[in-house]
């Protein structure tokens, strides 16, 4: 499984935190994976968080269950947000956030360009096979660059 793949689950994870999710793989290796859950909202704004209290209000992602105390991203925009890891086709993970928060601010980038997420899915050495195996997941993949 490559960096880019999506997965969904099925209904194995129905009354889990995992229903419904859609989940993009940012990280695939022989250490485990990581991703984001990319359709859930989260219920507060970006402006309601309060080193972020002066920004205009833009829509966070539910990202997963792990490390909730901290605000990842992934964007479109290589050209205005520098220092990404290229993820798969334009998408890439992190850079340069405060850039990208004052381009936000600016209505230089939109949700089309840029997700934020609080928190992110990761599993150990293949443990998210297994639950492919098993099932739990559908496989599918980014279509033209767009989450």
């Amino acid at each position: 499984m490559d960096a880019g793949t999506i997965l969904k689950s099925t209904s194995l994870l129905n009354d889990t935190i995992f229903e419904n999710a859609t989940i993009l793989i940012i990280e695939h290796n022989e250490n485990g994976a990581v991703g984001f859950v990319i359709n859930r909202p989260f219920d507060r704004k970006l402006n309601d968080l309060e080193e972020f209290k002066h920004s205009i209000p833009f829509n966070l992602h539910d990202g997963g269950p792990v490390d909730r105390e901290h605000l990842f991203f992934i964007h479109q925009r290589p050209d205005l947000i520098k220092d990404g890891v290229h993820v798969h086709d334009n998408i890439y993970f992190g850079g340069d956030f405060k850039t990208a928060v004052k381009l936000i601010n600016e209505h230089m980038l939109t949700e089309t360009d840029i997700k934020i997420f609080i928190g992110y899915c990761g599993w150990d050495a293949h443990e998210l096979e297994a639950e492919i195996t098993e099932g739990s997941w559908n496989i599918g993949s980014v279509v033209n660059g767009q989450w």
